[in-house]
């Protein structure tokens, strides 16, 4: 079936001399991957590799046959053209760090409206703002509400959060529940939105020390989710 929709990139990999293998979330079906032949080689081409760098947002034609399969593009162009993200070596680290947790957290091929705007507001934000210090922890705390596992803030005052369960408890119950400082920041980013973020104060130790929760909470309820390899470079860029 022929689809025109908007897309953003979420890897590009080199295959062989001249391919690349692109995947893509799709507005119309969810993740997709794509095999651009002889992109790498040809200047005169359809398309350019430029056009495919992490996150890019873009307006695809493909045709999409849903069989689990690569796709081909039959034409594509960039949605909108990002001011900072491909240029700011900070926001560059970002996007590769969020870039691979999506790759690992996003599966299905299944149109999912409310995921897609959100990621693509959320990557126009961060684009046009300057202070991102913590922007990536609350993208991927909002991120759970639309992969189907955001805390339950019913009973935020309780001491501990259970990462296993996704509520706040009285006591601990297992293993998996967390007190201290990862739960009073968790606690101030629940409900607030990106524009909030500047009331949220952390030091470098609290800020790395809530993202490895996030990201434990991330394996816990996605099967085969894996730390990202560009957590290193992120930690290194806010040291």
């Amino acid at each position: 079936m022929l689809v025109t929709t908007p897309a953003i990139v979420v890897s590009a990999l080199k295959y062989g001399e001249a391919d690349l293998i692109v995947k893509a979330y799709t507005y119309s079906d969810g993740l997709k991957t794509y095999m651009l032949k002889g992109i790498l080689k040809s200047k005169k081409g359809k398309f350019k590799a430029s056009q495919f760098q992490l996150l890019t947002q873009l307006e695809i034609v493909a045709n999409h046959r849903n069989q689990g399969k690569m796709e081909y593009l039959k034409d594509a162009k960039v949605l909108h053209t990002y001011t900072s993200l491909h240029t700011n070596m900070v926001k560059g680290a970002m996007l590769m760090f969020l870039a691979e947790v999506l790759k690992n957290a996003i599966r299905e091929e299944e149109t999912n409206p409310q995921l897609f705007k959100y990621l693509e507001n959320s990557l126009m934000w961060l684009d046009l703002h300057d202070k991102i210090a913590n922007f990536h922890l609350l993208f991927l705390l909002n991120l759970t509400r639309y992969l189907g596992f955001y805390p339950d803030a019913d009973a935020k005052e309780f001491t501990y959060f259970n990462l296993l369960e996704g509520v706040f408890e009285i006591n601990s119950v297992n293993n998996y529940c967390v007190d201290g400082q990862n739960v009073a920041v968790l606690r101030q980013l629940l409900g607030i939105n990106f524009d909030k973020l500047n009331e949220v104060k952390l030091n470098q130790q609290s800020r790395a020390n809530f993202l490895n929760m996030l990201l434990l909470y991330f394996e816990l309820h996605i099967e085969g989710f894996k730390k990202p390899k560009s957590l290193a470079v992120l930690n290194e860029i806010f040291s």
